[in-house]
Formats: C-alpha cells, structure tokens, sequence
C-alpha cells in the first residue's frame, strides 16, 4: 500500500464518494425533486437516513411541512438530471417535466417516488436539527421499492448491475469494478474450494 505525504488544511467538506440522491418530496399539490449529497445511512435497526438540505431551497418547506420524503438513488445515464435538479429551483420549474422525469405512488409516504430510479426509499421525518448553513432532517426509513430487473432468482438485490452514480469534490463518476464484499477480508475459504485448488 502506498502512503502519502500530506499537506495539511483547515476544516472542511471532504467526505467522497457520496450518492447524488435524487429527493423527491411534496406537500398540498406541491410536488418537487432536488438533488442531495449530503446523505447517508445513520442506523440499523430501526433503519434511519437523513438529509442535509439548506433553508433557503424550495423543497425545505415542503419536506418540513410532510415531514416526509424519497430518497431515489438514479443511475449514469440520469447524470445531466442529476445535475440539472441540483442548480435549478422547484419554485420556477417543474423540474420533473423539465428532465423527463415520471412519478410513481409510495406505499408508506404521500411523496411521490421517481420511475427511472431503480431504488426509492421512502422517509418520515423523525426530527430536524439545525446545523448552520444546512438543516439536517433524520428519518425513519419506512419502506424500499427496488427494480424487479436487478433481482436475481433467489429475490437477491444485486445493486452492482444499477449503474448508480457517485460524487466526489463537485464531480460526478461512474462506479467501477468490484473489489470485494463486505467482510472478504476474514472470510474463511471453503474446503471445496480449497479442495479443487490443490494438487
């Protein structure tokens, strides 16, 4: 492994790579998608999210007033409406129009979920903090609606065939090849495995 000889900098926003989640939100007729960096998982069981979204923006009140929202998670080839919902206002543009975008009914949340995302995970605001220049909503995750086509045929979702995005430092990616799972590191091999490899 390599190390690094680093210069240091004062604090700042530095976490990447981070999904550039499509959140769509709505509230008396009002329907609005915005798009969100600052997101994350923060725990388990239950199954909590949150947001960080600034006061300022169209979708803050609507959220706040909901209390409630979509996380959708889009693909690469949604890249340019990913962008486009992020410097845009919902207060001037119907932004789902303007991208192309279809909505679809949740389960659980009056907030519409979006079609062309392959994983939705609908919210409910569990409480707000204040922050400084962002407002941080933490949610209970209330339910996933997921693509039939990325289930495998044990029910198994395999996100890796999604082609979600990332972003990191103001620029989008594509995600690359995979180069491991969750614990491989000390997962012991399997004797048939290692029955087959020798001679």
């Amino acid at each position: 492994m390599d190390r690094y000889e680093k210069e240091h900098w004062k604090g700042s926003v530095m976490t990447a790579p981070l999904p550039p989640a499509l959140v769509s939100c709505g509230f008396e007729g009002k329907e609005n998608v915005l798009t969100v960096a600052w997101t994350g998982i923060l725990n388990t069981h239950p199954p909590m999210t949150y947001i960080s979204v600034r006061p300022e923006r169209y979708s803050y009140g609507l959220i706040k007033d909901s209390g409630e929202f979509v996380v959708n998670l889009p693909t690469q080839q949604m890249v340019r409406a990913v962008d486009w919902c992020g410097v845009r206002s919902g207060a001037r543009y119907d932004k789902f129009r303007e991208c192309g975008l279809h909505t679809e009914k949740c389960e659980n949340v009056a907030a519409p979920m979006i079609s062309e995302c392959p994983v939705s995970i609908e919210c409910k605001v569990r409480s707000i903090t204040e922050l400084g220049t962002h407002h941080m909503f933490i949610a209970d995750i209330v339910g996933l609606d997921v693509a039939k086509e990325l289930l495998d045929s044990s029910g198994r979702l395999c996100l890796e065939k999604a082609g979600l995005l990332a972003f990191a430092h103001g620029e989008y990616f594509a995600l690359g090849r995979k180069l491991g799972t969750f614990g491989y590191s000390v997962r012991k091999k399997s004797k048939k495995k290692k029955a087959s490899g020798s001679k």
